[in-house]
């Protein structure tokens, strides 16, 4: 083979080579959001300090950040919690699913039957959307409790890997209610 064959050859590898990468770029780039999840919020640099003092969030509900020192017991409650707990459990890996007040009681047993073992699902007045979606630095508001965005979510986020503490527990913690200022 004369040298300006192996040149041509090696040009032409060389091409492919760089073309296959690129595709395989674009093609990674793109799953980065999985479909129907282009709605995810996604939130960086949140504080993890402890602190008893009530926070001032600013997502609603919260997404991270401050919190008290006990994290909130999963489960499903009847009354809005208290965020500086149920944040400190998001910070353990917990998804905790939000309601505005009003639902019916099935479309709540439907919420508390997505809910995985992690997981917290409580009423929250003050959020926009019917039914709102969180774990630690991501949220999705939802269109109520058969929005099939929910599973897809928890598909994606609820195995508590973008949380700082996932294998920390979600039990043996409080169970402050908002409105009892204490344990409910």
């Amino acid at each position: 083979m004369t040298s300006r064959r192996r040149f041509a050859v090696l040009g032409i590898t060389v091409v492919v080579l760089v073309g296959l990468a690129v595709v395989l770029l674009l093609r990674d780039r793109g799953q980065g959001t999985p479909e129907g999840l282009g709605d995810v919020q996604i939130y960086g640099n949140l504080s993890r300090a402890h602190t008893a003092d009530d926070v001032d969030y600013p997502q609603s509900p919260p997404v991270g950040g401050a919190h008290d020192p006990l994290w909130l017991t999963c489960g499903v409650y009847d009354r809005p919690v208290r965020e500086e707990n149920a944040v400190h459990s998001l910070e353990h890996g917990a998804v905790w699913i939000t309601y505005r007040p009003g639902l019916s009681a099935e479309e709540i047993e439907s919420l508390a039957d997505q809910l995985p073992e992690k997981g917290i699902l409580s009423p929250f007045p003050d959020q926009e959307a019917p039914v709102v979606a969180t774990v630690w630095g991501a949220q999705l508001e939802l269109d109520g409790p058969d929005d099939t965005r929910l599973e897809l979510f928890i598909q994606e986020y609820g195995d508590g890997s973008e949380a700082p503490e996932p294998q920390a527990a979600c039990v043996g913690g409080v169970k402050k209610l908002e409105d009892a200022g204490g344990s409910g």
